[in-house]
């Protein structure tokens, strides 16, 4: 009996450290190892500056980085490997680049503002993923004309490969409201990239 026991605790063990294999990074950021945290910066940061830019624009995405790692910084403790470190700091990043989009918008739009069933609709209902038809300024433009909501499910969704369950869970909003936000910013993209003088309309 105890044989077995110890024989499942070492599987476990193994699982983990095979999971997440940066999690001894995490352990020497924690013990303030020099250079360690300037490892998980290096390793994250392109990815999470990415996000920001899609998410809040640019202009606020740099400041916005440096925000996302000092909070990180602080909170390294509650990380628990029950996730891959990248995917905490993913969840971080977007939690913080949301809390900046309310804040940002709060006199104008709420977070779950919806485009008007017109302007879906005028430009018909066709669906699917546009990444790879247009450049990466070009989009980081036409989601900048995106309200908040559908910019952040899109990003979420067609950017970074978030399933709808997980974007959801992340926005507190319904499977259903996310793929209606989803299907919405990809007609609106498609209409602000076809439309002539757009931002991204190709002759």
């Amino acid at each position: 009996m105890e044989g077995a026991a110890a024989s499942q605790a070492k599987g476990s063990v193994t699982k983990l450290s095979v999971a997440h294999p940066d999690l001894a990074l995490v352990e020497r950021c924690r013990a303030n190892v020099p250079g360690a945290f300037e490892e998980l910066y290096r390793t994250h940061a392109p990815r999470l500056f990415g996000v920001a830019c899609r998410l809040v624009g640019r202009a606020e995405a740099e400041d916005l980085l440096q925000e996302i790692f000092l909070t990180a910084y602080r909170k390294l403790a509650l990380f628990k490997g029950e996730s891959s470190i990248g995917t905490w700091l993913f969840r971080l990043a977007t939690n913080l680049c949301l809390d900046h989009l309310r804040s940002r918008n709060a006199r104008f739009a709420q977070m779950t503002d919806e485009l008007g069933d017109d302007e879906v609709s005028a430009t018909g209902s066709g669906a699917g993923a546009i990444l790879g038809v247009v450049d990466r300024l070009d989009l980081e433009r036409a989601l900048a004309s995106l309200p908040p909501g559908c910019r952040t499910v899109f990003v979420l969704h067609d950017v970074e490969g978030c399933e709808h369950r997980e974007i959801a869970a992340l926005l507190d909003i319904s499977d259903g409201t996310s793929k209606s936000q989803l299907h919405k910013a990809r007609m609106r993209l498609r209409a602000v990239l076809a439309a002539p003088g757009a931002v991204g309309a190709r002759k």
